[in-house]
């Protein structure tokens, strides 16, 4: 990790508008944990609806969306990126850097807010906050890994990551079953599952899957974004 990227990244990411769409969705995650336990459905049913409907399956993807296309895609679109790649600075090293910061803000802005929404809802009880917050944080490591690389070998990566967010992660595993094994908040439920003893909630991936799927993802795409970036030219053209 290059600490002066790493400084650059974080500036140029939560000095932006990103910064109040990265608070918008957990804002509301929380504010709907607030109501519901005003209404009086703070209950592990109505906690594992939210958390799972919510916060890991509609949340977590956008989040991913916003910080892994924001920490390198309008770098490359407005040419930034060319003076970063001047510097006697590993290639490979800025994307691995880049990927950390993404991961770090989807821990603060995704994983710890799904801990808070659970815990207003229902406390500590059968580890459900503890289980979705351990899952949406290691489901949001392999979404900052794949929106990254969206963001180096497209400069349609906004685009083509809602339709995968909206339409693969949060349409389409939803409603056929045979695609949730190819799902990233998938994967992360099973890791969530793991902590979790409600009768309430169960996983639909394996966890024998879920862990290799997890690490191939993420360490594959943090690799070929970084190969990607080796060949990129200095004068945007590939």
């Amino acid at each position: 990790m290059n600490t002066v990227v790493a400084g650059i990244t974080y500036r140029a990411l939560l000095g932006r508008r990103r910064i109040i769409l990265l608070l918008l969705l957990p804002l509301a995650l929380i504010a709907l944990a607030v109501l519901f336990r005003v209404v009086g459905s703070g209950d592990q049913r109505s906690a594992v609806m939210l958390l799972q409907s919510f916060a890991i399956s509609t949340m977590l993807p956008l989040l991913g969306l916003i910080a892994g296309t924001g920490v390198i895609a309008p770098e490359i679109d407005d040419g930034t990126i060319i003076h970063l790649m001047s510097k006697p600075i590993s290639r490979p090293v800025i994307i691995q850097t880049k990927f950390l910061v993404a991961a770090s803000l989807l821990a603060v802005f995704g994983a710890v807010p799904t801990y808070v929404a659970g815990w207003l809802l229902i406390g500590s009880e059968d580890g459900i906050a503890t289980g979705f917050a351990v899952g949406t944080l290691v489901a949001g490591i392999a979404y900052a890994a794949v929106f990254l690389l969206l963001g180096v070998v497209t400069r349609h990566a906004v685009t083509i990551g809602i339709i995968y967010a909206l339409v693969w992660e949060s349409l389409v595993g939803n409603l056929i079953p045979g695609a949730r094994k190819f799902s990233i908040q998938y994967w992360g439920q099973s890791i969530a599952d793991q902590f979790s003893d409600s009768p309430f909630f169960q996983a639909d991936v394996t966890l024998g899957f879920a862990i290799p799927a997890l690490l191939v993802v993420t360490v594959g795409a943090v690799f070929w974004a970084g190969q990607r970036l080796r060949v990129f030219s200095l004068t945007g053209d590939e």
